[in-house]
């Protein structure tokens, strides 16, 4: 079973829903909300969010005790606001490309908060007071699947349970339900119309830890990992969408794009995905400061490669020991004269006044298939309390089977598009303005479709805005797919 990312900062979208009357699904559409939009940023604040979602995204036999922040000006946290059964209702929801399950607060969850982050309602569902909810049972083929074989001890229509612990001690318990979720789906260019699909979640009863602050809480988690267990999954393997998605977050405006579906501009170069892998990694072959080059070969077994993890929930970019020391070393190079002090115990920051854009070289990242990352020095460098402060941190990883693991969040990750092919096993970017439009294929019809970011109402009405996430789904011709 795998184990569900949870963290404060997950990468969270907001879908707008509803449902077709004829089966034939186009597309569909998420409003996103950051989830410290409005909020006086901190050095704790993303500290807290990093710190939690690394103790939990490589839980599956791999310790990676990381530390560090996000960076102030950032935005790259999203919550959701997706419909629910029939008829529908409106559940907030943190999104996660690390997590491969949805799960739902659910009306048996007694400490469950009534209002969350930021003062939202929240709203416990409830599968008798939906049309289409049912019951999963432990005897069932998902059940197997997800708890990788026959479940020990299963009686007739008993439930199939789930309990997901996570690396600081917190976890969410309870059993899975089918219902339908709803979405606004694409029809023309920048147009939509309503859809929706049959999945398969968790409906939680009990939930511990920052899952259950009235501080951090929202009514769940929604999972566009790997597994087949995952929303992208479950939808793709009903045949309604392509399995594949993209991102594209605006670093400079808060907003972008999140599709789902074959994207066929801009175009996007690509990179295997490491097979066998939990999450989305790939492998790095070099890294260049400036013009020089750091040496990779601490490894012998892996030669020039790092493994290397791709998640846009998380904030800053984490590098191993070996890497950390000689890329901040040759960073500040060409400024002699800078000094560099430690806040709060692990941040490195400086005081400097200029352009550093002209004052730092650019760091490059890359892959195979002669995939490239350029970072500038806007991106990874932020101010904090009269100081510039690195976004680069170390990860402190000293354990022989982690300590070649590279993580890339939103430092790197915004304002380019990002492809995840699960199709072609591949994953992909390219520089972009995630504040226009891109363009999705159709795989029936053929037809491209314009898609981009919208302006949504503030969270405090519940409603959105910033991103809204959009998905080409593939339809039939002449019947609907269930």
């Amino acid at each position: 079973m795998s184990i569900i990312t949870i963290s404060i900062s997950l990468l969270l979208i907001s879908l707008s829903v509803a449902a077709t009357n004829d089966g034939d699904f186009r597309g569909a559409v998420f409003g996103v909300n950051s989830k410290f939009s409005g909020k006086e940023r901190s050095l704790s604040l993303f500290k807290a969010h990093d710190n939690l979602r690394h103790l939990q995204i490589l839980a599956s036999g791999v310790d990676l005790p990381l530390g560090g922040t996000g960076r102030p000006d950032a935005v790259g946290l999203y919550y959701a606001k997706i419909g629910i059964g029939t008829p529908a209702k409106e559940y907030y929801v943190q999104v996660d490309t690390g997590s491969d399950i949805m799960w739902i607060n659910c009306i048996q969850c007694r400490e469950c908060p009534k209002r969350g982050y930021n003062g939202l309602e929240l709203t416990l569902y409830n599968p008798e007071d939906s049309f289409t909810g049912q019951m999963v049972t432990c005897s069932s083929d998902f059940c197997a699947q997800i708890n990788g074989g026959a479940v020990t001890g299963c009686k007739a229509n008993a439930s199939c349970l789930y309990t997901e612990t996570y690396g600081d001690g917190s976890y969410s318990i309870g059993y899975f339900v089918s219902d339908i979720v709803q979405y606004a789906s694409v029809s023309g260019d920048l147009e939509t119309k309503l859809a929706n699909g049959s999945v398969i979640f968790g409906c939680g009863a009990r939930q511990s830890g920052s899952l259950g602050s009235s501080e951090d809480a929202l009514d769940g988690i929604l999972g566009f990992g790997k597994s087949n267990s995952s929303i992208i999954s479950q939808l793709a393997s009903s045949g309604k969408v392509k399995k594949m998605f993209a991102h594209c977050l605006d670093g400079d405006n808060g907003g972008g794009i999140f599709a789902i579906g074959h994207v066929v501009q801009p175009k996007v170069n690509s990179t295997p995905l490491i097979p066998d892998e939990p999450h989305y990694s790939a492998n790095v072959t070099g890294i260049e400061v400036g013009t020089q080059f750091l040496n990779l070969t601490t490894n012998t077994h892996l030669g020039n490669k790092r493994r290397t993890i791709i998640d846009s929930g998380t904030t800053l970019a984490y590098l191993p020991d070996a890497i950390y020391n000689p890329l901040i070393n040759q960073i500040v190079a060409g400024q002699p004269n800078l000094r560099l002090r430690t806040l709060h115990d692990q941040y490195t920051c400086f005081e400097f006044t200029g352009s550093v854009d002209d004052g730092f070289p650019n760091v490059t990242f890359y892959f195979e298939n002669s995939l490239t990352l350029n970072v500038y020095p806007h991106d990874y460098l932020f101010a904090f309390e009269d100081s510039l402060c690195f976004g680069w941190q170390n990860n402190g990883m000293d354990s022989i089977s982690t300590m070649d693991t590279i993580l890339l969040g939103d430092l790197v990750l915004s304002n380019k598009l990002v492809l995840y092919d699960l199709e072609n096993q591949t994953i992909g970017w390219t520089e972009y303005n995630c504040s226009s439009s891109i363009k999705l294929r159709d795989e029936i019809t053929g037809s491209v479709h314009l898609v981009g970011p919208h302006s949504i109402p503030s969270a405090s009405s519940r409603t959105h805005y910033t991103i809204f996430i959009s998905i080409l789904v593939m339809a039939l011709l002449h019947h609907m797919i269930s």
